[in-house]
């Protein structure tokens, strides 16, 4: 302990005396410092998470530090619009969707025997990313909706012609047309 009566306070730099003292990775805080450093709320000894100098809440350090992209969701119910922004996080930009245009397999996967070709990108599709859909083998983020550029799932798709389609493209595209073959309820009701 240093002299002057405490131990210095992680955030603040001042003295922090036994009373008020939070300890947490070696560090003391003051109870009112011992804040997560992006939402600014109260944490205790299970909803901290520290990174090196950087004291967070565990939502504040997942978005912060944590994994991105599809499936790393926040738990139940995720659908956040928070793009973390104020924790300094730049969200990427979806890539532009490209239905399917090149058949021919590319010289990468020829080159190393890969039999599986992805028929929207042409590129050579591994186990480890594939997804089966419409008789062929997709990347996972190829296996969009030709369409709409929806992301699919095996119950949500619908093929023609070697393209893939969600249910509502492909419904609105193939199916049937006509007085009476509307798109939801009610659309039998002919108003005049």
């Amino acid at each position: 302990m240093p002299l002057g009566g405490g131990n210095k306070c992680g955030c603040c730099q001042k003295t922090v005396y036994f009373a008020e003292e939070v300890q947490c990775e070696g560090k003391y805080f003051h109870k009112c410092c011992f804040v997560c450093m992006a939402c600014k709320k109260n944490l205790d000894s299970t909803t901290v998470a520290c990174h090196v100098d950087e004291i967070y809440c565990k939502s504040c350090y997942g978005r912060k530090y944590g994994p991105k992209g599809y499936g790393f969701g926040g738990g139940a119910g995720t659908l956040s619009m928070d793009t973390g922004a104020h924790l300094g996080i730049r969200p990427e930009e979806p890539a532009a969707h490209r239905p399917t245009n090149n058949p021919n397999a590319s010289k990468l996967a020829t080159k190393f025997g890969s039999s599986d070709v992805c028929p929207r990108c042409a590129k050579a599709v591994y186990s480890a990313e594939k997804v089966l859909g419409g008789g062929n083998s997709w990347h996972k983020s190829c296996f969009r909706c030709a369409k709409c550029g929806k992301g699919l799932e095996s119950t949500t798709v619908a093929d023609k012609d070697g393209e893939i389609y969600c249910k509502a493209c492909y419904a609105k595209s193939f199916g049937p047309k006509g007085f009476g073959f509307g798109q939801g309820a009610g659309a039998l009701a002919h108003a005049q």
